[in-house]
């Protein structure tokens, strides 16, 4: 990977709907030599995909929070996993090393569809403990900081 990839990388990653012509215009090559290193990326797995950034609270889920999650011994954590799939509100889970097993970001409407999700988590998805904080803001720090330029 050399620097117009890095600053191809760099640029996706604000605007991942950029046209090869637009990137090339800001790398200064073609927008066919952009599209060639673009697809290489891809092929390499520099580049996984592209997704769309949704306001949760413009859906009406606009209270976030972020929960550590401690299993119930002798939980199946794969079957764990697979069950949160059914949790809409469960937006992301991360598996961690610690005191807790998993972190959950979880998005609601307010309190009482909060208290419901825990209560679910508890009843058939095998936690034992959830410790919950409300997330007020997101500081907006992202991986283009570790591509460079």
């Amino acid at each position: 990977m050399d620097r117009i990839d890095r600053q191809i990388l760099t640029i996706l990653l604000t605007d991942g709907r950029a046209t090869y012509q637009d990137l090339g215009r800001r790398v200064r090559l073609s927008a066919n030599t952009v599209a060639d290193r673009v697809r290489r990326l891809q092929a390499d797995g520099f580049v996984r995909g592209y997704r769309a950034e949704v306001d949760l609270a413009a859906l009406g889920h606009g209270m976030e929070l972020l929960s550590d999650i401690r299993l119930r011994e002798g939980t199946d954590r794969t079957v764990f996993e697979n069950q949160l799939h059914d949790v809409p509100q469960v937006v992301a889970a991360m598996r961690l090393t610690g005191d807790y097993d998993y972190q959950l970001r979880v998005a609601c409407a307010d309190a009482r569809e909060f208290e419901t999700v825990v209560d679910r988590l508890k009843a058939d998805l095998g936690v034992r403990e959830a410790r919950s904080r409300l997330l007020l803001h997101e500081v907006p720090l992202g991986p283009d900081r570790l591509v460079g330029s």
